[in-house]
């Protein structure tokens, strides 16, 4: 029985409304939206004001933003879309049909570094905005008030964003037409910018002056919010973001454009702690305007940790990482929150305050995460044009202008490693080294785990569910299979049924799980296999649907007893025309013998039960009421060790 896919998917992506351009603006553009408070500011701190700098650090910006964000994600990346939605993940699960075992190695690279990126964001954003305080009182302290907001905001995730949400299109409306309005003064009284639009200045400044090219560091950070475009196409709907991307690339520009005029009006010395931004905003209207900043960089914010728990739960369907509690605090597509996530997320934000505490230092720990996520992005999609059938002279051109330009990005973001790329890597590589330790461990419990033929078994169940002489554990007996094919079973399983304290029941289901590549297919196939004895139930869910099993186990049984196929009702006699109670049993398959693995099967055993034990149990995956549940431990068989076999004498 099947029921029916996301309603609003394809409809998203076949118009184009004034509504959902508006929430494009409050959900997509927050981080590259922002990225004017800190990027021009970032390449002349200790750099003298030239000519040619200006001119060279304002075209890359442009071009930058056209080539990366433009043409990569909006024109190419948006069409791979994954039946609507987008991101490293959605696109990994659109290519698994190409079975190369190794896919999934960019996919979670790229992912680990946006979780990465996730903890620095927030703190570099709201500071950014906070420290325009400082042109007005150059003594105050800004920690205080950044890590106020940052707390508030997370703290405020348990409740979700439905109410608030509604006011992040109209503040990001204003936030980009203030962008605009504030350039273009600059612009006009000096026309002489508008010669960066031509690419050779930044080629210019990147091969011809000394120590130019470490400024692509700085340069960088204007397009760390391209991936999110991507990400959140399946909120918003592709239309929308070409519509909305072309509004938000214009003020942009010009903002930039002003900058660069500003510059060029005072070329000679460093900017040191003067904040360029807003230096150009007239003293009446500082307050409002960083006011509106703060709101934009809070709004920034609140995207990329919604978009964070989107990836999360996105590696978790796919098996990528650990189970962990996931609740839906509101009706909004899509928005899940993840408490372990928050804490994760809450506490590196903080610590990242309070370790830089201004958002000059924090500029070093940015960026290098987000290139890792573009190479990895551009590896899939190269595979992605090799399913759609693509001509191999245009993957090879995708791959070497991409390698080269963001290939670049990387290499000078590595120069700042020591002032702070390192945290970015580090947090980086703990998340990476989470998916690597539960895949890995995953693979090392299902190769110890034997399967035997189901068919063998079947006479014996039969036998066991009419065998008065044992007591009845419950009139429906469920287990989780993880067995592929229906002929199957775990050897575990039959252990538990048989040998561990016989379970006799009127009714066995067999529940298996899979995670289809669509984000949201919600299907089922049930068979009765044994009739009046053993029912497989197979469901077929997206990697972006809840699996509430309990929820929609009942509604599989309403079918099947609606069909005729089963009978739930109590065997007492007594009882007959009441529902029988079920009974859902959780193997934990354990390793009693941990010693017998070799080194790297031991470690990859430690950390993956470590894993298990941090994140959440099956029966909070499931949904699963406590007063129906039996958790039970099954040894698994561990590999034959014939040096220690025994002679009798």
């Amino acid at each position: 029985m099947t029921t029916a896919n996301h309603p609003t998917s394809a409809s998203l992506h076949q118009r184009i409304t004034a509504a959902g351009t508006l929430i494009a603006l409050g959900i997509v553009y927050g981080d590259i939206g922002t990225s004017p408070l800190y990027t021009v500011r970032g390449v002349f701190v200790s750099r003298p004001v030239t000519e040619d700098v200006v001119l060279g650090t304002v075209s890359a910006i442009i071009w930058t933003l056209t080539l990366l964000t433009t043409v990569k994600y909006v024109l190419l990346a948006m069409r791979a879309d994954n039946h609507g939605e987008g991101g490293i993940l959605s696109l990994y699960a659109l290519l698994r049909r190409l079975h190369l075992r190794w896919l999934y190695v960019p996919a979670i690279v790229g992912a680990a570094a946006l979780l990465a990126d996730g903890i620095i964001t927030p703190p570099i954003s709201v500071a950014s905005a906070i420290e325009g305080l400082q042109v007005l009182k150059p003594d105050l302290n800004t920690v205080p008030i950044v890590l106020a907001i940052i707390v508030g905001l997370f703290v405020f995730q348990q409740f979700g964003t439905a109410v608030i949400g509604r006011l992040f299109g109209p503040v990001m409306l204003v936030f980009f037409s203030m962008l605009a309005v504030l350039g273009l003064p600059y612009v006009l009284r000096e026309p002489g910018i508008l010669r960066a639009l031509n690419p050779y200045y930044a080629l210019h400044m990147v091969t011809q002056l000394p120590g130019a090219f470490w400024l692509l560091g700085s340069i960088f950070l204007c397009s760390t919010g391209a991936e999110a475009l991507y990400a959140d196409m399946g909120h918003v709907g592709r239309r929308n973001i070409y519509l909305s991307w072309t509004f938000v690339k214009i003020c942009l520009l010009i903002n930039y454009l002003g900058q660069g005029a500003w510059l060029l009006q005072h070329l000679g010395r460093p900017l040191g702690e003067q904040n360029l931004f807003f230096e150009m905003i007239p003293r009446w209207g500082l307050l409002p305007a960083i006011g509106l900043c703060t709101l934009a960089t809070i709004i920034a914010s609140q995207a990329l940790i919604s978009g964070s728990y989107t990836l999360v739960i996105e590696a978790l369907r796919l098996n990528f990482w650990p189970k962990v509690k996931v609740s839906y605090p509101t009706e909004l597509r899509g928005q899940g929150y993840v408490p372990s996530l928050t804490w994760l997320l809450g506490l590196g934000c903080v610590g990242v305050v309070l370790y830089f505490r201004e958002s000059s230092r924090m500029e070093a720990a940015f960026g290098l995460a987000v290139t890792i996520t573009m190479l990895s992005t551009t590896v899939l999609l190269a595979y992605y044009l090799r399913l759609r059938r693509a001509a191999t002279g245009w993957i090879l051109l995708l791959l070497a202008v991409y390698f080269t330009v963001e290939g670049s990005f990387l290499v000078a973001n590595l120069r700042k490693f020591p002032q702070g790329g390192w945290l970015s890597v580090l947090l980086g590589s703990i998340l990476l080294l989470v998916m690597v330790s539960w895949i890995q461990g995953r693979r090392l419990f299902r190769d110890f785990n034997k399967y035997v033929p189901l068919a063998e078994w079947l006479p014996k169940l039969r036998a066991l569910s009419r065998d008065d002489t044992v007591p009845r554990l419950a009139t429906n007996l469920v287990y989780f299979t993880d067995s592929e094919d229906p002929a199957l079973v775990e050897n575990a399983i039959m252990h538990s049924i048989f040998r561990k304290s016989p379970k006799r029941a009127d009714l066995y289901y067999l529940l298996h799980v899979t995670t289809t590549d669509e984000p949201y297919t919600r299907t089922y196939h049930a068979e009765v296999i044994l009739p009046d004895d053993l029912v497989r139930i197979d469901f077929h869910l997206g990697f972006r649907v809840d699996h509430a099993i309990n929820y929609m186990f009942r509604q599989v049984v309403t079918d099947l007893v609606k069909a005729g196929k089963i009978d739930i009702c109590s065997r007492y006699a007594s009882l007959r025309d009441e529902a029988g109670d079920f009974q859902f049993v959780i193997l934990n398959r354990t390793l009693p013998y941990a010693q017998s693995l070799n080194g790297w099967q031991r470690l990859v055993a430690r950390l993956s039960g470590a894993l298990r034990w941090l994140g959440a149990s099956q029966q909070e995956s499931f949904g699963l009421d406590n007063s129906s549940l039996t958790l039970e431990n099954i040894p698994l068989l561990t590999p034959e060790r014939p040096e220690l076999h025994l002679t009798q004498v």
